[in-house]
């Protein structure tokens, strides 16, 4: 463009004009480029939250130690354990295992792999029912909160709902090592059930943790937001039925 406009009138465009539009142009391609650095971060960043867990994440840590002095460097084992992901590596801004013993951070990954496992139960659950799906004979029941309601509907489908809670007790009394032999937190075998789960590598292994970790971390978060908005009324706004 200012080739152009000095070659077709060079006597037209002073050059105090000539140089304001080389700065404009300028100042343009590099707005210009700074945008595409932060869109592909961002691209980057949103894919790497539900990526595989990563065996070493020692880059990550050390530039957090560096950037963040009030975030603490973990020992080796720790960072380098299933759910340290990029960017952030192993993420405990909170100290929570600090100085803690591996069998402190055993008991805390436990806990998290049954929440996620809850969640991803309960993620499934209200999706299924706000699509309309039913028992026989509970075609009337409502769904999200309201189901904990039942109001105006017989005793009968009422009943369900100490049913469902006895099935949670259940399943939380079902789901613990009850044999002291199982491989890892959240391995509730106890020597019955194995799918072939011991005829496969250590990496197809990890990886498997990894995948249900991290689904499960996300479905944490996709319950705790879908309850929240239906709270607040507004499900509709972000695709979904408001009970």
């Amino acid at each position: 463009l200012l080739s152009s406009l000095t070659m077709v009138a060079p006597s037209s465009v002073p050059s105090d004009h000539t140089n304001i539009i080389h700065f404009s142009l300028l100042h343009y391609n590099k707005q210009q480029r700074t945008m595409k650095s932060a869109i592909l971060a961002t691209l980057i960043g949103s894919a790497a939250a539900f990526a595989p867990a990563q065996t070493s994440t020692t880059t990550s840590t050390a530039l957090n130690s560096q950037t963040r002095p009030d975030l603490w460097t973990p020992t080796t084992s720790y960072q380098n354990e299933i759910g340290a992901i990029a960017p952030l590596g192993f993420f405990d801004p909170l100290g929570l295992v600090k100085d803690e013993s591996q069998e402190k951070f055993d008991h805390l990954r436990e806990v998290e792999i049954r929440h996620g496992r809850c969640a991803m139960l309960a993620v499934t659950g209200w999706l299924t029912t706000a699509a309309g799906v039913r028992l026989p004979g509970m075609e009337a029941a409502p769904f999200g909160f309201k189901a904990l309601l039942m109001e105006g509907l017989p005793s009968e489908v009422r009943g369900t709902i100490p049913l469902t809670l006895m099935t949670v007790f259940f399943l939380t009394v079902f789901m613990q090592d009850s044999t002291g032999e199982n491989a890892f937190p959240g391995d509730y075998r106890n020597g019955l059930i194995d799918f072939g789960w011991d005829k496969q590598t250590t990496e197809w292994q990890n990886r498997k943790r990894a995948i249900e970790l991290n689904n499960g971390r996300a479905a944490q978060m996709g319950i705790l937001g879908i309850m929240v908005h239906e709270q607040l009324g507004n499900l509709n706004d972000i695709g979904l039925p408001q009970p």
